[in-house]
């Protein structure tokens, strides 16, 4: 734990928060507590990493009311998980929950809250057992959640397990909340050896996020009005939406700048920002047809692939620019950014959202697929870079890719025009949520408040 941190008399707010160690976990928890704080500067947090988190994050800008404290990584390195993601998350849930505990025996100062991954259901039994209130928060949209909490439907209905070549384009109109999906785009649709995780979140994590005492979801309510209200209707919890949770406290690496210069040179609009995640990655085959597409479009583009990054900048043109990392919400607010080709991971998703871009999605697995049918149907903000009738394994080609990006960054296109009208539309809507009066800052003001009142009582 940071030896500078001062610890404060008891009665003071102490929440304790552990993210699970991924990158879309990591950072919504972190921009969630410093939310918290711009509500009320005087909780105290411990953000609980593994070792290796703490080395990839250490270092960066946070409030003095933020301490990091350390636990063992669950694997040698964290940064293999890709490579056999069950064993990983296997470990997540088998060897934190040892560790972190004998850290909270450790704490000088009481936690009022534990703040947990809803993916660490462990976190909740631990509150539970210690007489803490626990705090699960959902890393992922309300249509996600809610798929998951009424996933026996699928079973009633013979769509799990699923044979995607035959019903993968299938829609369904039974999840609570959400409006007609692809059976394709939906948590059912996992198979092999992910649908291992599947099974153990189910069975686990979403036993214990209803043994929690509230439930946080990274959305906003002003656009998952429906699904929201069912989840109310139905847990027993309070549910906050917390969203949109972009990160506050930014500082541009010296690594970036040459990147933001780039970017200041080119026209309004004219770049499309390419970003499939920091995890999960597409085959080789498929990165090769997307650089050779970009070179036929002609389009400005600015490229993250932290994998072959030069053969890729070779292949694709000098029309853009390929880079291994950048500050991602700072280059989708840079004016001269006018769409982003995205994995449609949820962080990505609100980065994008509150930046006003329009998307050209391109899920892989998990909720992604469910991201990828809210921006594409239910906001009208985006296209899909597949065909809904396409086999699931279909490989875009190249000359796909180079008439979609051309079509789709012609600001004159009258598709085109609608959607980033209706992109601007959404990002009044996502800023509207943190600001006075919006759902967001009022549930943030809710929470703090039982918290004060339930350390008065203490």
């Amino acid at each position: 734990m940071d030896s500078s941190a001062t610890v404060k008399p008891y009665g003071v707010c102490h929440i304790v928060a552990v993210p699970y160690p991924g990158r879309g976990h990591v950072n919504p928890m972190m921009n969630l507590c410093n939310l918290l704080l711009s509500q009320k500067s005087d909780i105290l947090i411990t953000f609980v990493l593994t070792e290796e988190w703490l080395g990839l994050i250490g270092s960066e800008v946070k409030p003095d009311n933020i301490r990091f404290a350390t636990i063992p990584n669950v694997i040698p390195s964290e940064k293999d998980r890709a490579s056999d993601m069950v064993a990983f998350f296997d470990a997540v849930m088998t060897k934190m929950e040892a560790p972190f505990e004998q850290l909270l025996d450790g704490l000088e100062l009481l936690p009022s809250a534990i703040m947990a991954d809803t993916f660490l259901p462990w976190a909740v039994a631990v509150g539970n057992r210690r007489n803490i209130v626990a705090v699960s928060l959902w890393p992922m949209c309300g249509s996600e959640f809610s798929v998951y909490h009424h996933f026996h439907l699928f079973r009633q209905n013979g769509h799990f397990p699923v044979n995607l070549s035959e019903k993968g384009n299938e829609r369904v109109d039974y999840i609570p909340g959400v409006s007609s999906i692809r059976l394709a785009d939906t948590t059912s649709s996992i198979d092999g050896k992910q649908s291992k995780i599947l099974d153990y979140i189910l069975k686990r994590a979403f036993t214990w996020v209803l043994k929690a005492q509230y439930l946080f979801i990274t959305s906003i309510y002003e656009l998952e009005t429906q699904v929201i209200d069912v989840l109310r209707s139905q847990l027993s919890l309070p549910v906050y939406t917390i969203g949109p949770l972009i990160p506050i406290f930014k500082a541009i690496s010296a690594s970036g700048t040459n990147h933001l210069q780039w970017l200041d040179s080119q026209p309004c609009s004219s770049v499309l920002y390419i970003s499939m995640g920091s995890f999960l990655s597409v085959s080789s085959a498929q990165m090769d047809e997307i650089a050779v597409g970009l070179r036929k479009s002609g389009a400005r583009f600015f490229w993250v692939a932290r994998a072959e990054m030069n053969r890729l900048q070779e292949v694709s043109g000098d029309m853009g620019l390929v880079v291994p990392w950048c500050d991602q919400i700072r280059v989708l607010s840079h004016s001269s950014v006018g769409g982003f080709w995205s994995h449609c991971g949820w962080n990505s998703v609100r980065e994008g959202a509150f930046s006003g871009v329009p998307f050209l999605t391109f899920p892989i697995v998990f909720d992604q697929g469910m991201n990828s049918k809210v921006i594409v149907e239910d906001w009208k903000t985006g296209w899909r870079v597949k065909s809904t009738e396409a086999k699931i394994d279909y490989l875009v080609t190249s000359e796909e890719i180079a008439m979609l990006v051309k079509t789709f960054m012609d600001l004159e296109h009258d598709e085109g025009k609608e959607m980033r009208e209706r992109a601007s539309e959404l990002q009044q809507i996502w800023k509207g949520a943190i600001a006075k009066g919006g759902s967001t800052k009022a549930n943030i003001n809710a929470f703090v408040g039982d918290i004060s009142e339930e350390i008065k009582h203490k």
